[in-house]
């Protein structure tokens, strides 16, 4: 009987997620004003705008690198999830649209977070092992002449 209900559920399970990757979320990325990014409108050092690529740009901004398990559900959805929640909360391609008040609001959240090690998230680090923020990472996103809040 055992056996009968696991063999079962186990076809059931395999069928749902075999239907499952016919429901695949947007994974599309906005087109990009290069004029209207945080390196053009902010302007920080070149080590700062490299740590920010490597670290921040698949979740946020619009030239997000879609991975192959992006396109496997349902890791497909809380990827694209995150990435469309990221985007929301900060867009690196969409600087322009803060102003300075909102700017020097971000920019405390980035230097916080990173400080912290709440960004990027725990769960990203191991498969995207370059975007962990080493102390030199930290220190550039902190610094005066980097992205901390004047």
């Amino acid at each position: 009987m055992l056996k009968r209900v696991t063999k079962y559920g186990a076809g059931v399970l395999l069928a749902l997620l075999i239907a499952a990757q016919f429901v695949q979320p947007d994974r599309a990325n906005p087109p990009t004003d290069p004029s209207a990014s945080f390196a053009a409108v902010a302007k920080p050092p070149k080590a700062v705008c490299e740590v920010v690529a490597r670290a921040c740009g698949d979740c946020h901004s619009n030239q997000t690198v879609w991975p192959w398990y992006s396109r496997v559900a349902p890791v497909s959805w809380l990827v694209a999830s995150d990435v469309k929640e990221g985007r929301s909360k900060l867009n690196f391609s969409q600087w322009n649209i803060y102003g300075s008040e909102m700017t020097q609001i971000k920019l405390g959240e980035i230097c916080r977070e990173a400080k912290r090690g709440e960004m990027p998230p725990w769960y990203y680090i191991p498969i995207h092992r370059g975007a962990k923020l080493s102390s030199w990472d930290v220190a550039a996103l902190c610094s005066p002449t980097g992205m901390e809040p004047r």
